[in-house]
Protein backbone atom coordinates (compact mmCIF):
# COMPACT_ATOMS: atom_id res chain seq x y z
CA UNK A 1 0.00 0.00 0.00
CA UNK A 2 1.48 3.06 -0.90
CA UNK A 3 1.06 6.60 0.13
CA UNK A 4 -1.71 7.47 -2.30
CA UNK A 5 -3.00 4.73 -1.00
CA UNK A 6 -3.34 5.56 2.84
CA UNK A 7 -6.96 6.91 3.92
CA UNK A 8 -8.32 8.38 6.90
CA UNK A 9 -12.36 8.47 8.06
CA UNK A 10 -12.34 11.87 10.24
CA UNK A 11 -15.11 13.05 12.02
CA UNK A 12 -15.25 16.99 12.98
CA UNK A 13 -18.70 19.46 13.32
CA UNK A 14 -20.92 16.93 13.18
CA UNK A 15 -19.91 15.43 10.01
CA UNK A 16 -18.01 12.24 8.55
CA UNK A 17 -15.68 11.89 5.83
CA UNK A 18 -12.86 10.13 4.27
CA UNK A 19 -9.49 11.88 3.15
CA UNK A 20 -6.36 10.20 1.36
CA UNK A 21 -3.48 10.92 2.94
CA UNK A 22 -0.52 13.30 1.57
CA UNK A 23 1.54 13.21 4.76
CA UNK A 24 2.21 12.24 8.08
CA UNK A 25 4.97 12.27 11.10
CA UNK A 26 4.96 11.68 15.20
CA UNK A 27 3.22 15.15 15.14
CA UNK A 28 0.37 14.88 12.89
CA UNK A 29 -0.70 15.18 8.81
CA UNK A 30 -1.84 16.47 5.89
CA UNK A 31 -5.13 15.39 4.29
CA UNK A 32 -6.30 15.87 1.06
CA UNK A 33 -10.03 17.44 1.46
CA UNK A 34 -11.88 20.46 0.11
CA UNK A 35 -14.01 20.78 2.92
CA UNK A 36 -12.67 24.71 5.20
CA UNK A 37 -12.30 23.78 8.51
CA UNK A 38 -11.20 26.73 10.78
CA UNK A 39 -8.01 26.31 12.71
CA UNK A 40 -8.37 24.45 16.35
CA UNK A 41 -11.20 22.96 15.04
CA UNK A 42 -11.16 19.49 17.00
CA UNK A 43 -11.48 16.04 15.15
CA UNK A 44 -11.37 12.59 15.60
CA UNK A 45 -9.66 9.89 13.59
CA UNK A 46 -10.14 6.79 12.60
CA UNK A 47 -7.64 4.85 11.06
CA UNK A 48 -7.84 1.39 9.14
CA UNK A 49 -4.32 0.47 7.92
CA UNK A 50 -3.07 -2.88 7.36
CA UNK A 51 -1.17 -2.27 10.90
CA UNK A 52 -4.20 -2.23 12.25
CA UNK A 53 -7.09 0.14 14.04
CA UNK A 54 -6.03 3.53 14.98
CA UNK A 55 -7.63 5.73 16.99
CA UNK A 56 -6.93 9.35 17.08
CA UNK A 57 -7.60 13.20 17.90
CA UNK A 58 -6.37 16.25 16.24
CA UNK A 59 -6.88 19.71 15.98
CA UNK A 60 -6.42 21.80 12.75
CA UNK A 61 -3.55 23.71 12.31
CA UNK A 62 -4.00 25.20 9.03
CA UNK A 63 -5.93 24.76 5.78
CA UNK A 64 -4.47 25.14 2.46
CA UNK A 65 -8.35 26.07 -0.04
CA UNK A 66 -8.78 23.14 -2.63
CA UNK A 67 -6.36 21.18 -1.03
CA UNK A 68 -6.30 19.83 2.51
CA UNK A 69 -6.05 20.42 6.30
CA UNK A 70 -2.72 20.33 8.23
CA UNK A 71 -4.17 18.22 11.37
CA UNK A 72 -1.74 17.68 14.64
CA UNK A 73 -2.30 15.26 16.74
CA UNK A 74 -3.23 15.78 19.96
CA UNK A 75 -4.41 12.42 21.41
CA UNK A 76 -3.63 8.77 20.28
CA UNK A 77 -5.61 5.66 22.16
CA UNK A 78 -2.75 4.46 24.22
CA UNK A 79 -3.14 1.08 22.67
CA UNK A 80 -2.96 2.33 18.97
CA UNK A 81 0.24 4.44 19.62
CA UNK A 82 2.46 1.48 18.66
CA UNK A 83 0.23 1.08 15.23
CA UNK A 84 0.74 4.62 14.64
CA UNK A 85 4.77 4.23 15.23
CA UNK A 86 4.40 1.18 12.81
CA UNK A 87 1.98 3.35 9.80
CA UNK A 88 4.53 6.34 9.92
CA UNK A 89 7.89 3.79 9.63
CA UNK A 90 6.08 2.31 6.57
CA UNK A 91 5.18 4.87 4.86
CA UNK A 92 9.22 6.74 5.48
CA UNK A 93 10.45 3.34 3.91
CA UNK A 94 8.08 3.54 0.87
CA UNK A 95 9.03 7.57 0.67
CA UNK A 96 12.65 8.28 2.02
CA UNK A 97 13.41 11.71 2.38
CA UNK A 98 10.08 13.57 1.68
CA UNK A 99 9.76 11.73 -1.93
CA UNK A 100 5.62 12.28 -2.69
CA UNK A 101 3.60 9.80 -5.29
CA UNK A 102 2.38 12.20 -8.27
Amino acid sequence: MALEDTWVFWQCRGRDDISRIRDISPGGMFIETPRHIPADTETKLHFLVQEGEIDAQAVVRHARPGSGLGLKFVAVREEHQRQLSALIGRLRRLYPQGEKPR
